[in-house]
């Protein structure tokens, strides 16, 4: 009768010594897999646009960025970043994957002057609601997939290179551009320039920061410029937060440029915002 007990004693001795860090990660990550549940039910949610500009002319938008957000449960817009780490290796995930393309393939539908990249991760490759959303999308205009742009994660091309691989030269065929995104954040390879056929290079945005200030960063995004360019692969600069930084970037050979220095995320896009004035 009292080995049960013992048993008892020992569990909720393992809970008292589990590190306060632990059990708030823990109950944060729950929470946030519920506020991300909630909101795919519901549909509440959407694309953030952000405009990524021509370095020899920023106030030209090359493309748009479609950045996906949530509303929690008192309305509040939150973006990926407070959300994306716990749900990209999980259904969760897949399924903003399909909630995102089926919202950026409506806006090429419907703004056919507009080009407009959507992120992506290896985990969206194969899954069937995501290539039926994909199939549906294109058929709604001849020119979608020339004004379609997949941006995948260096760390999704690195966990499954050959997946990735056989997916971009699919596509590719049907007109389809591809950007690396994060290029520099994690186990950066120079192998993705010879055995990828990327249209986009984005630099991580670590690298932007001050880079008016800071001369090793100057060399190594000068490195990234010059390689994007005898690959003929556009390099574009994220993150750029200040005048001296964009004008540096642009020094150093950069084709595009994004960030708040041109413009935030925002829901209420341009042609949004004008189809409101006609109204």
């Amino acid at each position: 009768m009292d080995r049960p007990k013992k048993k008892k004693r020992k569990a909720g001795a393992a809970r008292e010594h589990r590190s306060p860090l632990a059990y708030a990660l823990d109950t944060r990550d729950s929470s946030t897999l519920d506020m991300v549940r909630e909101a795919i039910a519901h549909k509440q949610v959407m694309l953030a646009y952000q405009p990524v500009v021509q370095s020899s002319n920023t106030k030209r938008p090359a493309f748009y960025e479609g950045l996906v957000r949530v509303l929690d449960e008192t309305g509040r817009i939150i973006p990926a970043k407070d959300f994306m780490g716990a749900v990209e290796d999980n259904e969760l995930g897949r399924q903003l994957d399909v909630l995102a393309l089926e919202l950026g393939l409506q806006a090429l539908a419907e703004q056919p002057g507009l080009r407009l990249s959507i992120n992506m991760s290896a985990r969206s490759i194969g899954y069937a609601p995501w290539m039926d959303c994909l199939q549906r999308g294109l058929a709604r205009a001849a020119t979608i997939p020339e004004r379609l742009i997949f941006e995948i994660s260096e760390k999704s091309v690195v966990q499954v290179p050959e997946i990735v691989k056989g997916f971009m030269d699919e596509l590719h065929i049907k007109g389809m551009s591809f950007a690396l995104d994060d290029y520099g954040a994690g186990l950066t390879t120079l192998t993705v320039f010879r055995d990828f056929d990327f249209d986009i290079i984005k630099l991580h945005g670590s690298f932007s920061r001050n880079i008016s200030q800071d001369g090793s960063n100057q060399v190594l995004a000068s490195a990234v410029a010059a390689i994007c360019e005898r690959f003929d692969m556009h390099s574009v600069a994220s993150r750029i937060e200040s005048p001296a930084d964009a004008q540096m970037m642009t020094d150093l050979g950069f084709d595009c440029l994004q960030g708040f220095a041109f413009g935030a995320p925002t829901i209420s896009p341009p042609w949004k915002q004008r189809k409101s004035d006609a109204a």
